[in-house]
């Protein structure tokens, strides 16, 4: 599975994909971008975009899309490291097209 963590994902949530490719909104360049952009770009190269925004949802619709979307319930690194398997779970059980609260 190809993943695409958002510039606020905190990077060591990666140990919780270790079979997939997980790439940083940061180690593209794409720093920066608005969300729709982010999204357009994402689809065409990932299957899913981890985040923590809580606005994206609201924003993109994600009819027709290759892309799913998970969304963290935040993006502090000490809430987040015991939820690990279950947000990997929601990761790889998510489909195209959809947004998964996680």
């Amino acid at each position: 599975m190809r993943i695409l963590f958002d510039e606020n994902v905190p990077a060591p949530l990666r140990r919780y994909f270790p079979d997939d490719q997980v790439v940083t909104v940061q180690q593209l360049g794409w720093s920066g971008i608005e969300n729709g952009e982010l999204v357009s770009r994402a689809d065409t190269e990932f299957d899913v975009l981890i985040l923590a925004d809580k606005n994206l949802r609201y924003q993109q619709n994600l009819t027709g899309r290759k892309l799913a979307l998970v969304e963290l319930p935040t993006n502090r690194w000490p809430i987040l490291e015991p939820l690990g398997a279950k947000l990997a779970t929601a990761v790889h059980g998510a489909v195209p097209g959809s947004y998964v609260i996680a």
